[in-house]
């Protein structure tokens, strides 16, 4: 019997898998790669709201914690994953300007916002009123450390490459199996494929599909995150991932041409050079109704757990929330109320 099964190997996955490491706990993962927002996301870990200029839900809590994660994930694999790049967002006008320096001074945002006005140097950038630099960003190659982790798991053989068979899993009181696997418990990290999961599809994952496209640019020279209507998120070689796009009908992973006129048009508001697009790329984001986590256990069956819903910012908050569901489970820690699934119980009951 192992300590625990885990379901889904993107984010969350990962981040639970390595809180188990850690404190020395036995798993097995099983992972199929139908869910792909991991695979696709931009990456960023940016504690800012840039429309707003608000704080993003407990950044403090999180960028720290996030940063040594990814820190301790390079030296493990031997690669390299998180990339120390400023973001800076384009002023629109005098009055975006004057807002960005009133948010600069309140406490809670002073070690995040920049108060200096960066002026535009870069031809290739519309930016007449300059750039507001938001501290403390990067991006983390989540293809890579997706794609990296699997094989370390591989080589570990404790990861299965199939599609989790809920008819499979049996319940027990000490704990569940699934097929040859004895396990004390089960987390399920599967993404938007929740909405298949029958111990939990009662919760309102909404999902928002996202596209992002990549674009070559030899003359843009830039290496500095650009947000304005989209952002421009240097990776490389001249090349530059360009999104993205929030839609909530469309429940698929196939990218739109509608999508990638959407992004076409407010990147050519901004940039001013000639480029070509070289990907297009789609995935669903678990995004939740009232935009926090979905982390806790089932409401009645005591071995199965969830960790999911980080929509957008799954960079930021997959190592705090999986610190959070780990010691509720083996220390009885208390997950915080805004994410903690207990919230729901009455849509479960109606269920």
């Amino acid at each position: 019997m192992v300590d625990y099964l885990i379901v889904g190997l993107g984010l969350a996955g990962i981040a639970f898998c390595e809180r188990l490491e850690e404190h020395g706990k036995t798993f097995i993962v099983i992972n199929d790669d139908s869910q792909t927002s991991s695979n696709i996301a931009g990456g960023l870990y940016n504690p800012v709201i840039l429309k707003r200029f608000n704080l993003a839900w407990k950044a403090h809590e999180q960028i720290g914690l996030a940063k040594n994660f990814y820190k301790s994930l390079e030296v493990k694999l031997g690669v390299t994953l998180d990339h120390k790049v400023p973001v800076l967002r384009i002023f629109a006008s005098v009055e975006e300007q004057n807002l960005w320096f009133e948010a600069a001074d309140k406490q809670k945002l002073q070690p995040y916002l920049s108060t200096k006005l960066l002026p535009n140097t870069n031809p290739c950038l519309n930016a007449q009123f300059g750039f507001g630099e938001v501290l403390n960003t990067g991006r983390v190659d989540t293809q890579k450390l997706v794609k990296t982790y699997s094989g370390y798991l591989t080589n570990k053989k404790v990861l299965f490459e199939e599609t989790f068979n809920f008819d499979d899993l049996k319940t027990g009181a000490k704990g569940v199996s699934y097929r040859t696997v004895n396990a004390k418990r089960i987390v399920f990290a599967t993404g938007f494929g929740l909405k298949k999961n029958k111990y939990f599809n009662y919760l309102p994952l909404n999902g928002t599909k996202g596209e992002l496209l990549t674009i070559k640019a030899p003359i843009l020279k830039e290496e500095r995150v650009i947000k304005s209507s989209v952002f421009i998120i240097p990776v490389g070689n001249d090349l530059y991932r360009i999104g993205a796009t929030y839609k909530w009908k469309d429940k698929n992973n196939e990218p739109t041409s509608e999508a990638r006129l959407e992004l076409l048009t407010k990147l050519e508001t901004f940039l001013n050079c000639d480029y070509k697009i070289v990907n297009h790329v789609a995935g669903i984001r678990p995004t939740v109704a009232d935009r926090r986590p979905l982390v806790g256990k089932h409401p009645v069956l005591d071995h199965i757990y969830l960790l999911n819903g980080f929509g957008s910012r799954g960079v930021m908050i997959a190592p705090y929330a999986s610190n959070q569901l780990y010691e509720y489970i083996e220390h009885g820690g208390q997950i915080d109320p805004e994410m903690d699934i207990a919230r729901y119980e009455k849509a479960y009951i109606k269920v």
